[in-house]
């Protein structure tokens, strides 16, 4: 499990070719740009690509920046545990040229504090079997109730500490510093050896926080161990390495996590990490641990998805719907599905699942993700077009494109209350399936419920009977509501 600030990292590539004509600074022509979690989602990105099941605590605002981090995360296997968040998602944007660093742009405003956690996320944490707070001082680390469940936990805790951040709760097992975090954290004074001073810096931090152990990371030279006793461990690389250092500490912090959930002593537990994060850098950093096509970038108002155009559709109109039925306690529903060739069934389950809030989102599948799902002959109707017909209907608030298969990237970032299905999921047998959605509703507390359809519309049924010539479905025998399949 994996808890802490995730922010949104992004590499602008380009070419200069030039300087600018009113100041001597080179200019950068955008040529691709590649997103990535940063923060607490590449610690829990890299967990998972070793094979963990990873859980992730993390704050979520209601943007375009929240909106593609949920994308990014669900895809890479991470399970997303979403508080609230207010303000806007903390983006480090990196412009490159020929691999060098130009600069760096950091935008999204000062640390808010997150919403609170659901009984879920308290749960999840006392049964972990190892947790990594991944600290980057913008607040969920400080959250009481986070703070009281981590102490609380049985389960070994590694802590990676920022200067902005609340000190570890005491008990963890390994608390990951870097040099200069560990100096300033310690308010060692400086002068002597590197190595003396980083043993003074460890040791006082262990007895300050009662942490299990202290581990400084040197960067290159490796890392100092301070535990039990009064003489340090100091672990070297096992090679030279040189290269982009961006997320090395997030990988030593996930790999040592590992190791203790695995059952490793904490040196065992260090010395797996600085020669993971040694082969890290050498093998080309966060670029070459987590490969990514560069693409063109997309527009920074909404998260790469095409979208229909009009003010009900995309992420800042469901966003701003939501943010508003929240400020007033309402109810935020939601419902998804492909809506091809928008019939009589579609509106009454709309219609049924506005009634139960204060508004209606409705998760769109985009042309992409219907044909992925029914063939490369669907959808008949466009995204474009399929929305403009959902926000025409006085019961849908808002519509949300997404491009995978299920909406869970879509729902994690959304959190509605109250997520709506029709169709033949609740028979009144006793045994019918639990609706996929469930488990991601409940990690915040919302609920999914089933709402009846009118029986005999099927917009496959619709397409066959217009390619055949056949009565429309539904003219022939008279409609009544009942629980009918979906499609």
């Amino acid at each position: 499990m994996v808890v802490g600030d995730t922010l949104l990292d992004r590499d602008v590539e380009g070419v200069v070719n030039r300087l600018c004509p009113d100041s001597p600074v080179p200019v950068l022509d955008e040529t691709a740009s590649v997103d990535r979690p940063g923060g607490a989602g590449l610690a829990a990105v890299f967990a998972a690509a070793q094979g963990a099941e990873v859980a992730l605590v993390t704050a979520l605002a209601d943007d375009a920046g929240g909106a593609r981090l949920s994308s990014l995360l669900t895809a890479a296997g991470v399970q997303v545990y979403p508080l609230s968040l207010a303000g806007a998602t903390a983006e480090k944007i990196r412009l490159r040229a020929r691999g060098r660093v130009l600069l760096r742009h950091d935008r999204g405003g000062g640390a808010q504090e997150p919403g609170h956690p659901g009984e879920a996320v308290l749960r999840l944490i006392a049964v972990a079997g190892a947790v990594l707070v991944s600290d980057y001082g913008r607040g969920v680390a400080g959250h009481p109730a986070l703070r009281a469940a981590l102490a609380a936990t049985r389960a070994p805790v590694v802590w990676d500490p920022h200067p902005r951040g609340p000190a570890p709760v005491p008990g963890v097992r390994l608390a990951t510093p870097n040099e200069a975090e560990a100096r300033e954290l310690a308010k060692v004074a400086t002068g002597g050896s590197r190595l003396a001073t980083a043993s003074r810096a460890a040791q006082g931090l262990r007895e300050r926080w009662r942490a299990g152990a202290v581990a400084v990371t040197l960067g290159g030279d490796g890392a100092l161990l301070s535990h039990a006793g009064s003489t340090p461990l100091m672990v070297p690389t096992p090679a030279s390495a040189e290269g982009d250092t961006c997320g090395a500490g997030d990988r030593f912090a996930a790999t040592a996590t590992i190791a203790l959930a695995q059952g490793a002593l904490v040196s065992e537990a260090v010395q797996r990490a600085v020669a993971e994060a040694c082969a890290y850098v050498a093998g080309g950093g966060v670029a070459g641990a987590l490969p990514a096509p560069a693409r063109p970038a997309p527009p920074p108002d909404r998260p790469g998805t095409p979208l229909a155009a009009g003010d009900r559709v995309g992420v800042g109109p469901a966003a701003a719907v939501a943010a508003r039925v929240r400020a007033a306690g309402g109810t935020v529903v939601a419902t998804g599905g492909c809506f091809d060739l928008l019939h009589a069934g579609h509106v009454a389950t709309l219609q049924a699942a506005r009634q139960l809030g204060d508004c209606l989102i409705v998760c769109l599948n985009s042309d992409a993700s219907v044909a992925g799902l029914k063939g490369a002959d669907r959808p008949v109707v466009s995204q474009a077009d399929r929305a403009r017909l959902l926000t025409a209907l006085s019961c849908v608030d808002a519509v949300l494109v997404f491009d995978e298969s299920t909406p869970h990237a879509t729902l994690s970032w959304l959190r509605p209350d109250v997520w709506v299905k029709g169709g033949d999921y609740a028979t009144g047998a006793g045994d019918e399936p639990a609706l996929p959605e469930a488990d991601i509703l409940r990690r915040w507390g919302g609920h999914t419920v089933v709402v009846p359809y009118l029986d005999g519309r099927s917009t496959t049924d619709l397409i066959a009977a217009a390619r055949s010539g056949g009565p429309e479905p539904g003219l022939s025998t008279p409609a009544r509501p009942s629980v009918g399949r979906t499609r």
